[in-house]
C-alpha cells in the first residue's frame, strides 16, 4: 500500500492505523517515511523509544503524526477547556478523570480474540487496562487543563485470575501547573456502561463532564448552584461552536467527536496545500507530542506499580 500510494499523483493523504498497539510504529513509521500523514490509534507506540522516534520522524519529514484520543473531539469538552483557558475555574486545584466500566469483567470470554490480545504483553505492552483506557483518562486530564504529567504513583490489579497484565488501576499523579490528579481506570466495574468521565476543580468553581451525557457540562462557580451549560447553545466558546453539527437539544455523539478530529486533520492538510495556516482552533488536535508523552505516563505507571507505587517522576 505504501509503494503504490506514495507513487501516484492522486495518491492517499492520510492512513488511519487502527491496529493493535504492537504494529502501530512499524505502520506508522513506514507511511511517514513515504510522506503520508498518519492518524494514529492510541496508545501510539509500545515504547517510548518508539514514541519519541515517530515524533522526531514526523517533525523532520514535516508530515502529521496525530493520535485517536477521540474524546476530545466532544464540544463540550472543548468548551471546558475553553474556560480553563479563559481563567473562570481560577488555579486549577484538582484534576479527577475515571474510565471504569465493565467490558472486560466476563471471566469467560478469555479466548475471544478482542480481548485477549489486550492483555498479552507482547500485543500490547507493559499495560493493559492503563494503555487502553487510561491513555483517554491522562490524555483527557492533559487536554483540558492545559499540563502534563510530571510524577505518580500507581497500583495495578488483577482481579480475574490468569491475565499477565492489570485490569483495574488507581493513581495519584502530579501536573506541571501544580493539578493534583486523582485517577481510576477499570475494566472490571460491571453496571457501569461506559464509565468516562472527567471533573476539574479550580479556586472559583468546578466543572464535570460525562461521556455518556456528552451534550452537557455541570458548571458550578463559587458559592453558586450548579448550572447545566448545553452543546449547541449561543453563549458556548468559538472551539465548542465550531465542534457542534447539528442543532441544540438533539443527540450529538461519538461519531461526531471523532469526525471532528478527522476535520481538524484535513483543515490543516487544506492549508498546507495551498500554503495558508489553518484556523487555530484546529491545531488543538493530538499530535505526535502528545501521544509520547501518554506512553511515557503509561510506562511510568507500570514502573510504579511494579515497585509498589512508589513515586515516579516523569
Amino acid at each position: 500500500m505504501v509503494a503504490a500510494e506514495a507513487g501516484r499523483d492522486d495518491g492517499v493523504q492520510l492512513v488511519t492505523v487502527a491496529t493493535p498497539n504492537s504494529t502501530h510504529f512499524e505502520i506508522s513509521k513506514c507511511f511517514l517515511e513515504a510522506g503520508i500523514d498518519v492518524f494514529c490509534e492510541k496508545p501510539m507506540t509500545m515504547t517510548v523509544e518508539e514514541g519519541r522516534e515517530l515524533a522526531a520522524l514526523s517533525k523532520a519529514t514535516g508530515r502529521l503524526c496525530a493520535v485517536n484520543f477521540g474524546y476530545s473531539g466532544y464540544p463540550m469538552v472543548r468548551e471546558m477547556r475553553a474556560m480553563i483557558q479563559r481563567g473562570e475555574l481560577g488555579g486549577i486545584r484538582i484534576v479527577k478523570p475515571e474510565f471504569a466500566g465493565g467490558f472486560f469483567g466476563d471471566a469467560s470470554n478469555a479466548d475471544d480474540p478482542r480481548v485477549r490480545w489486550r492483555f498479552d504483553p507482547a500485543l500490547a505492552g507493559v499495560a493493559a487496562v492503563t494503555a487502553d483506557v487510561g491513555t483517554h483518562a491522562f490524555h483527557m486530564a492533559c487536554y483540558v487543563t492545559g499540563q502534563t504529567v510530571t510524577a505518580l504513583s500507581a497500583d495495578f490489579a488483577r482481579g480475574i485470575a490468569g491475565r499477565q497484565l492489570e485490569d483495574d488501576a488507581l493513581y495519584a499523579f502530579r501536573m506541571s501547573g501544580g493539578a493534583i490528579g486523582r485517577a481510576w481506570c477499570s475494566g472490571l466495574a460491571i453496571g457501569r456502561t461506559h464509565g468516562f468521565e472527567i471533573s476539574v476543580y479550580g479556586e472559583k468553581g468546578g466543572v464535570r463532564w460525562c461521556q455518556e451525557q456528552p451534550n452537557q457540562l455541570h458548571w458550578t462557580p463559587l458559592n453558586q448552584p450548579t448550572r447545566l451549560l448545553e452543546r449547541g447553545a449561543s453563549y458556548l466558546s468559538d472551539a465548542a461552536q465550531r465542534a457542534s453539527r447539528i442543532a441544540i437539544g438533539h443527540p450529538e455523539g461519538f461519531v461526531f467527536a471523532m469526525g471532528n478530529l478527522y476535520r481538524d486533520l484535513a483543515d490543516i492538510l487544506d492549508a498546507r496545500e495551498v500554503g495558508g495556516d489553518p484556523s487555530a482552533l484546529a491545531l488543538t488536535v493530538p499530535m505526535a507530542d502528545n501521544g509520547l508523552h501518554i506512553v511515557e505516563v503509561v510506562h511510568a505507571a507500570a514502573r510504579s506499580a511494579a515497585d509498589n507505587g512508589r513515586w515516579v517522576q516523569l
